[in-house]
């Protein structure tokens, strides 16, 4: 399974539990530990927990594998790494606290 797919399955589920804000930042060009990598937003720690759990069902369902999944019991942020896609599933509080589409974003500082 591509990146692409992989993406594509991810945003589905994501979209489909109701996440909120979700960005998908293309970070191939700044890092070689992924492709992709997935923000979205969840209106508790539940509907965070059900996000992350629902993402990698269907992963799994398509033939895809789950590479790891961290933070489930904390319940603010999960983080679910599919290999060439990395989702982020947090609450609005975290999300803002960490503003990872910023970090992500940023462009590589050019040698002169």
């Amino acid at each position: 399974m591509n990146a692409e797919q992989l993406k594509d399955i991810a945003i589905t589920a994501i979209d489909d539990m109701k996440g909120r804000d979700i960005a998908c930042l293309q970070v191939s060009d700044i890092t070689t530990i992924t492709d992709y990598m997935i923000v979205v937003t969840g209106t508790s720690s539940r509907h965070v927990n059900s996000m992350a759990d629902e993402v990698q069902k269907k992963v799994k369902e398509a033939g895809g594998t789950v590479t790891g999944m961290e933070g489930k019991g904390q319940s603010d942020w999960v983080l679910i790494d599919l290999g060439d896609v990395i989702v982020h599933v947090m609450t609005e509080e975290t999300r803002k606290l960490y503003d990872l589409e910023s970090l992500w974003s940023m462009t590589p500082a050019s040698a002169e």
